[in-house]
């Protein structure tokens, strides 16, 4: 059972944001646990094909490397957001059906190890490279806020998708 805690240890801004997204990945992974590999492919959504839980888990992994490496670092945009195009707005969602759930969710928790250091190498008033489509440069803590959204939003697909794959509720 994976452990998880949305109390930080203290009470510092920057402590809080990185519990409650950690909280919010730990809830995904959880989510994950238990599943068949078949199960973990399929959509249950036949108006949403991409709705799966491997390609769940891979959007999530990719949007934290859009927003840490990409926008904020200014980083080359690589992995498979880097083939996104307006016929294929969603290329990691697309191809994890093809990768094992358990490589993907090594990857996302790569992906989090990554943010984790950079946002402890950096101040949350520290501006990003790139900006974001009104034309500013967001903060990092409106990118950590954004992550805390974006994850817990999905984590609602993901129970959805769960419940109707095996009826496993919780989590």
């Amino acid at each position: 059972m994976t452990e998880r805690t949305d109390t930080p240890p203290s009470w510092d801004e920057r402590t809080q944001l990185t519990t409650f997204l950690d909280y919010a990945r730990a809830t995904a992974r959880a989510k994950c646990e238990g599943l068949s590999a078949e199960d973990a492919r399929r959509s249950p959504l036949p108006g949403s094909p991409l709705m799966t839980v491997c390609g769940l888990i891979s959007h999530l992994r990719w949007v934290e490397h859009w927003w840490l490496e990409a926008v904020f670092l200014g980083q080359e945009l690589t992995g498979p957001l880097a083939d996104a195009t307006d016929d294929d707005p969603d290329p990691e969602m697309r191809t994890a059906v093809d990768v094992p759930l358990e490589q993907l969710l090594a990857e996302y928790e790569e992906q989090a190890e990554r943010l984790r250091r950079l946002v402890a190498e950096h101040d949350l008033d520290a501006k990003a490279e790139r900006p974001v489509r009104d034309g500013r440069h967001v903060d990092l803590r409106w990118i950590l806020l954004h992550l805390i959204e974006e994850t817990a939003r999905h984590n609602g697909h993901l129970d959805i998708v769960r419940e109707l794959l095996d009826g496993r509720t919780g989590a």
